[in-house]
């Protein structure tokens, strides 16, 4: 069965990129779900809790190749896709490959850039290729982008527009470790670096061939109906000014076909539903403001309430 194939792929992924960051199998397992899903990631966390590390014992763990980019004010979107320059020895232009042109993109503290150069980054995240001076260049397989950004600070920085957060498949927060797992970071990073340590569990192909096998995950007419369902009530709620968006509504079929087959099935359960709708949909709407003591809902306590209410399928 390909679900076997899917979940041993991801396994490996999962308890590789463990030997590295601690205490954190739910949020990997996701990273991994979004990658299999050939969705992207944006991170949103303080500095320090290890995004960084994650992304490249991710690169690692399937001997991808793996570029980074620190977003700054300054950084133009030719720093991103790349740029033909004229070469005077052949007297002609020269296209020089950009950081995009790579499998895992680290694309850190994306917020500090301006909209112009963020939105450079919409064609490779949405369609995996990159047009520079009329010249369309595909983007090797895998193509994944993990982006952070400090939700702490915001004086220097360029929130992401709603077009650029849809395109994320998931927003996650890694979050501080547990006394234990801070504990084994004292440990094990005393005199020496558990990420440089890791080798590869599988090949790009083995990720690419998963990724496609998860297209091929049952999800039957009710699950559909079910998934329908908790988009259409984002968009009725009293407590949102925006809803989702029916690329949103693909992108939760699509992130519970991958953790179906992570988690060894051939098909898809409302509970596979349940578990990524947070960290899929929480970014892509948008809360009323209220006047009141009480504070505002949470985007992710919004959708939690809304997963809550919404009648799941029993058959």
């Amino acid at each position: 069965m390909y679900s076997e194939t899917i979940s041993a792929v991801a396994a490996k992924i999962i308890d590789n990129v463990q030997k590295a960051i601690y205490g954190k199998e739910t949020e990997i397992r996701f990273v991994v779900t979004a990658m299999l899903c050939r969705g992207h990631v944006l991170l949103d966390d303080i500095p320090g809790t290890g995004k960084t590390t994650l992304a490249k014992a991710l690169a690692k763990s399937i001997a991808a190749d793996t570029k980074r980019i620190q977003f700054t004010p300054d950084l133009l979107p030719s720093d991103i896709t790349g740029v033909n320059f004229f070469n005077q020895k052949t007297a002609d232009f020269v296209f020089r490959q950009g950081p995009v042109f790579t499998n895992i993109l680290l694309a850190d503290e994306i917020n500090r850039t301006t909209p112009r150069t963020q939105s450079a980054l919409l064609e490779c995240m949405g369609e995996h290729q990159a047009t520079i001076d009329g010249v369309t260049y595909q983007l090797d397989a895998p193509f994944f982008v993990i982006a952070t950004q400090n939700p702490i600070e915001s004086q220097g920085t360029f929130p992401l527009p709603e077009a650029q957060m849809d395109r994320f498949i998931m927003k996650l927060s890694l979050g501080y470790p547990s006394h234990e797992a801070e504990k084994n970071v004292l440990t094990q990073y005393n005199n020496r670096s558990p990420v440089a340590e890791l080798e590869a569990v599988c090949s790009r192909a083995d990720v690419a061939a998963a990724a496609e096998m998860v297209r091929n995950i049952t999800v039957s007419e009710p699950i559909k109906d079910y998934i329908i369902s908790i988009a259409e009530a984002t968009r009725t709620s009293d407590r949102l000014r925006l809803g989702v968006s029916p690329r949103a509504t693909l992108a939760l079929m699509r992130a519970s076909q991958a953790y179906a087959g992570i988690m060894g099935r051939d098909y898809v359960l409302p509970d596979d539903v349940k578990t990524v709708a947070i960290p899929v949909l929480s970014h892509r709407i948008i809360t009323r403001s209220q006047n009141t003591i009480r504070l505002t809902d949470t985007n992710e306590q919004v959708i939690e309430y809304i997963i809550d209410t919404v009648k799941a399928p029993i058959e």
